[in-house]
């Protein structure tokens, strides 16, 4: 008897929508970084992460120096790793030196695996009011010029240049204090403005830790970082982009990937997962733009929903024929009624129109959205995923009937199987909407290229993704 994908085999998993599986065990991570097909992310004490899929992680990458919140990046065919040997009041103190290093892959299992001997950036000396840890790198699309910002609460967050080819200091690179009030700081670019991201509040006590992560932005990579209401973050600004939630708290030490036109995610660490016993933990979340600001945004949870076309609004729907509704009509036109107590009108249920459908595979469609049952999806995450989330399920409520993709490209609905052109990705875009792609396609394997796609107001159908159309987006609406 084949496996269902059913709610009973996913219920546990429906806290987990939000957290990656296996054994995400780990504090201050580097941005994720990609090679040869795996995942591989580092942390505070040496060593790190390992993912094949970028869902399911494990204890594995080996990086030598211990010490604190390294950062990662791939320039060329080689990766430059950077990493705060000591400071941050390790060992009782705020001396600290932050170091860089190279290898030609990630894989410690690789003939080519070999770390070159560790180079110092910078440092402090622990009097002044500075900390040389938590470095965060930037390789500017714009100039190819490589930045780095470090430091803690104890002093200022400070900018530096790496020579991108050696990773040593540019000869005569001036260091200058570009932020206070955060720590575990980041860089990035987009759209012509750089984005400075720091980790402001309390770290380093479990469930009572109060990290969170802020943010400001500047026209030139040497500042000022300003947030969204004019406060420069070298006088404690900042704007808000992700904070405790799910049962987790102390969010910190933020990375950016880009998975793909319109498909960012952000990386960091809850300092306490609840649900995994207060452990720090990673955590990877889509990241939203509005008004070219940064903010995270949600996996979709186990529940159920209308989805709706971008493109129209309309809703996603079997093919099935409408029926009506037996509730007398209320209004001007029946005087009578008005003086009458109101009465609450029932939804339509599953039992009093199922019998209607027709047996076997039922086509789907897009209409005006009226919370009948053949327009209610019950979207159900697996213990399958990638790097943006698990794997779904989407079925119609009530039923063991499931969208299914095809291998003419199209879209249909079928009894639930443990087949993989029934689950699918959901991945919140970077304007809040939603791509839906087929896990696999009969025929093609496993798809990174078509997405669900209105083909017209009532066509869905299977095409390639564009996140420049509407036509590829699809939002979820519990009402």
């Amino acid at each position: 008897m084949k496996k269902l994908y059913s709610i009973l085999a996913t219920l546990a998993l429906a806290a987990a929508a939000n957290a990656q599986i296996g054994a995400p065990y780990i504090h201050d991570p580097s941005t994720i970084a990609e090679c040869d097909g795996k995942y591989y992310t580092f942390g505070t004490g040496g060593g790190g992460l390992i993912s094949d899929d970028g869902w399911s992680w494990h204890s594995g990458a080996d990086r030598p120096g211990g010490g604190a919140a390294p950062d990662i990046m791939k320039i060329g065919d080689r990766y430059l790793c950077i990493y705060g040997a000591t400071g941050g009041g390790l060992g009782g103190g705020h001396a600290g030196r932050i170091l860089t290093m190279w290898n030609k892959t990630l894989d410690p299992k690789s003939p080519d695996f070999r770390w070159t001997e560790a180079v110092e950036v910078c440092y402090s000396d622990g009097m002044e009011d500075q900390d040389a840890i938590d470095p965060g790198m930037l390789l500017d699309p714009t100039t190819g010029r490589l930045w780095v910002s470090y430091g803690t609460y104890f002093g200022t967050i400070r900018l530096i240049e790496l020579d991108p080819k050696t990773g040593f200091r540019v000869k005569g690179n001036k260091e200058k204090d570009i932020a206070i009030d955060c720590e575990a700081s980041d860089l990035i670019y987009r759209n012509g403005w750089y984005y400075l991201l720091g980790t402001h509040g309390t770290c380093c006590d479990g469930v009572n830790s109060t990290y969170n992560i802020v943010v400001g932005r500047s026209r030139n990579v040497e500042g000022p970082y300003i947030d969204n209401v004019g406060r420069d973050m070298y006088h404690g600004g900042g704007r808000m982009v992700v904070a405790a939630g799910d049962r987790k708290t102390g969010a910190g030490h933020f990375g950016r990937t880009i998975i793909d036109d319109g498909v960012e995610i952000m990386s960091f660490h809850w300092e306490a997962d609840f649900d995994m016993g207060g452990r720090s933990t990673l955590a990877i979340r889509p990241l939203l733009w509005k008004n070219d600001w940064p903010y995270a945004g949600e996996q979709i949870k186990d529940g159920v929903y209308a989805i709706l076309s971008e493109r129209r609004g309309y809703s996603l729907e079997l093919a099935v024929d409408f029926v009506r509704m037996n509730v007398a009509r209320q209004g001007w036109f029946n005087r009578n009624q008005m003086q009458e107590p109101v009465k609450p009108v029932a939804e339509q249920t599953l039992e009093e129109v199922q019998d209607t459908w027709p047996k076997g595979d039922i086509t789907v469609r897009c209409s005006d959205y009226m919370f009948r049952p053949w327009q209610k999806w019950q979207v159900v995450p697996t213990d399958r995923g990638t790097i943006t989330g698990p794997l779904y399920v989407i079925r119609i409520a009530g039923t063991n009937r499931a969208l299914t993709a095809t291998a003419n490209m199209e879209v249909t609905t079928k009894e639930l199987a443990s087949l993989d052109e029934q689950l699918w990705r959901i991945e919140q875009l970077t304007d809040g909407t939603y791509r839906i792609m087929p896990y696999a396609i009969p025929g093609k394997g496993k798809n990174q290229k078509y997405c669900l796609y209105s083909a017209g107001d009532s066509t869905p159908t299977l095409a390639e993704y564009d996140f420049q159309s509407d036509n590829s987006k699809w939002n979820f609406s519990n009402h």
